[in-house]
């Protein structure tokens, strides 16, 4: 009953929190190759979490694209950068092309995936440097990414060498961290910012749940999984985040 109960909370929060702010301005190409590219893994996770459906293989097309964009837009990438990214897609590609069946995917694949993002992501902050405000919605899809991992393959994998960054942490180092970093903005001066907090409270329940301490899969509270809850927040809460940029 109190897992019923629990679902039926997520959709009603989800029906009742305004969706994306419409962007003023474009965001900062660095910005949205981190955004983009864990939405991509996000993408394929659904895709092979929810039974191969054709609108979360498109989705996952669609990210992949924007995620071209966001490079052809970047001046000057590094020569890390461009080659993680062609091994990110690869990935990306190699995964929707396994079969259903559990066998089909190698049991290796998902340590994979997990160091092409990686890489991928720390080649771009290399490039960037470090820019705490405008991470907090790349910060917000990397936990989307471990949660969905946890719910459909197992763990993720973080940067375990990078421990002061976002890349070597999860949801027991992030969440207090973009707790630390919202409530150190005012709502007041800005509307649009309450939309992200509300949206923000609601999504920590889910993550702080995600139990990455433990190796057995399952939820620190005995609740089920909600990938597809804690997806649809992620976007809602990175998209009003990006339109809140400068």
């Amino acid at each position: 009953m109190r897992h019923r109960i629990w679902i039926w909370l997520l959709v009603l929060v989800a029906a009742w929190l305004p969706g994306p702010v419409a962007h003023s301005q474009p965001f900062a190409p660095l910005e949205s190759l981190q955004i983009h590219a864990n939405r991509a893994t996000s993408s394929l996770l659904l895709y092979r979490g929810e039974g191969f459906q054709k609108a979360h293989l498109a989705r996952m097309d669609a990210d992949i694209l924007a995620l071209s964009n966001a490079m052809q837009a970047l001046p000057n990438p590094t020569t890390a950068l461009r080659d993680s990214y062609r091994e990110l897609q690869a990935k990306l590609r190699e995964g929707a092309s396994f079969g259903r069946a559990e066998d089909d995917m190698p049991w290796g694949w998902p340590l994979e995936m997990s160091k092409a993002l990686r890489e991928f992501l720390t080649a771009v902050r290399g490039q960037q440097g470090a820019d705490v405000r405008a991470e907090l919605p790349a910060k917000v899809e990397y936990l989307a990414v471990q949660y969905l991992s946890r719910a459909y393959i197992g763990s993720f994998e973080t940067a375990r060498e990078q421990p002061d960054t976002y890349l070597g942490q999860d949801e027991r180092q992030l969440v207090p961290a973009i707790d630390a970093q919202l409530a150190q903005l005012d709502e007041r001066s800005n509307p649009a910012l309450a939309q992200v907090k509300t949206r923000w409270s609601f999504l920590k329940v889910a993550l702080e749940d995600m139990n990455s301490g433990s190796n057995n899969f399952t939820t620190a509270s005995g609740r089920p999984f909600a990938p597809i809850m804690v997806d649809r927040h992620t976007r809602s809460l990175s998209d009003q985040w990006m339109a809140l940029a400068p």
